[in-house]
């Protein structure tokens, strides 16, 4: 039989081998390598348990305005009527656009001001709520706004081929034609798609409160696999919780204020951090600095790298204390293999988990 310094010896390998350190240190050491390296790339993830999320979700949904499209309007065209000038159209527009506060009605003043037109006198001025602007221009009274604006005031509506926001101006009873105004697609997008295809997205969808016209030609534009239009804000929750029925995991990327109850109720909700609202920084899981919606494959990219790094930390771990503790039961494994199989294997999954940030 053996003394008992011998099973002393070898007890004391057991308890050597068996403390859980690589295992303990491996996991969240390999997350934050992946976090540390996502934020090079200028992604901010708030944590590992969301890196883990990104590696399981195989649908995307995406908010239009300031996610696929930059979230800045621009005049697209300009549309003079039969024996109207550009010049008079344009300085009726300018004047009336030039006190609202409304994206397109800024866009407007833009455009025209670049063309050197300036503000003439206008006085009387008034919003119609949902419908346009009214005010006397050189003592003319003149209107700017849509389609309902007409109808009320009983001029037939022109046939409008382009895809935009559509703004008609009328001056003294006269209509002076028409400016396309359009939220310009960021020319990352199409990549975007292709890529989160790549990475084995199965179903991309495009969210939006936009016209149905206005909302299909983008998605068509930018290649997503179906798009919900004239949606309100909790329409985009519903549409959250109808995908997360379905998939495995759910990405929403949002960047608006009424974003974060989306972004929260996602598996990773993921907000735009140069354009976006504080609220939906705040509610998201991940933060893409700048509003690239490249960065959301090479997201998904690192968060698989760092699963492979944690999972071979893991295997690796195990493997070696299995043997060492086999060889110490029968007596061949000594007191310096027992320290490798701990200290040693630790270092290791350090080493290892470090690669993921190179």
């Amino acid at each position: 039989g053996m003394n008992f310094g011998e099973w002393l010896y070898r007890a004391s390998i057991f308890l050597v081998v068996s403390c859980p350190c690589a295992l303990v240190i491996s996991v969240p050491l390999g997350y934050f390598g992946g976090i540390g390296k996502a934020s090079k790339f200028g992604i901010l993830v708030k944590g590992g348990n969301y890196m883990e999320a990104l590696t399981k979700v195989d649908t995307v949904l995406l908010d239009k305005t300031g996610t696929i499209t930059e979230g800045k309007f621009s005049v697209s065209n300009v549309q003079p009527a039969e024996g109207v000038s550009e010049a008079e159209l344009l300085d009726f527009a300018i004047s009336l656009e030039s006190l609202s506060n409304h994206p397109i009605a800024k866009s407007i003043v833009k455009y025209a001001s670049q063309k050197n037109f300036s503000v003439k006198n206008i006085l009387v001025y008034e919003e119609i709520a949902g419908k346009g602007v009214k005010g006397m221009v050189n003592d003319i009274v003149a209107y700017a706004g849509n389609d309902k604006l007409l109808k009320d005031l009983g001029i037939s509506i022109p046939e409008v081929p382009q895809i935009g926001s559509v703004v008609f101006v009328v001056a003294g009873g006269k209509y002076l034609g028409y400016l396309v105004v359009s939220d310009t697609i960021k020319e990352s997008s199409v990549e975007a798609m292709k890529r989160l295809k790549a990475a084995g997205i199965k179903e991309i969808i495009m969210l939006t409160g936009d016209k149905k016209e206005v909302g299909e030609a983008v998605a068509k534009a930018v290649g997503v696999d179906k798009a919900y239009t004239e949606l309100l804000p909790h329409e985009k929750v519903e549409q959250i919780e109808a995908a997360k029925q379905k998939a495995k995991g759910v990405i929403f990327v949002g960047d608006g204020l009424n974003d974060a109850p989306a972004l929260v109720l996602a598996d990773v909700g993921v907000a735009m951090g140069g354009m976006g609202a504080d609220l939906s920084i705040e509610a998201a899981d991940v933060v893409i600095m700048n509003d690239d919606l490249v960065k959301l494959s090479e997201a998904i990219g690192i968060a698989r790298g760092t699963q492979r790094i944690i999972v071979q930390n893991i295997v690796f771990a195990l493997g070696v204390k299995a043997v060492v503790l086999l060889l110490g039961a029968i007596g061949i494994a000594t007191m310096w293999e027992a320290v490798f199989a701990d200290v040693g294997v630790a270092l290791l999954a350090i080493m290892n988990s470090m690669r993921n940030n190179a």
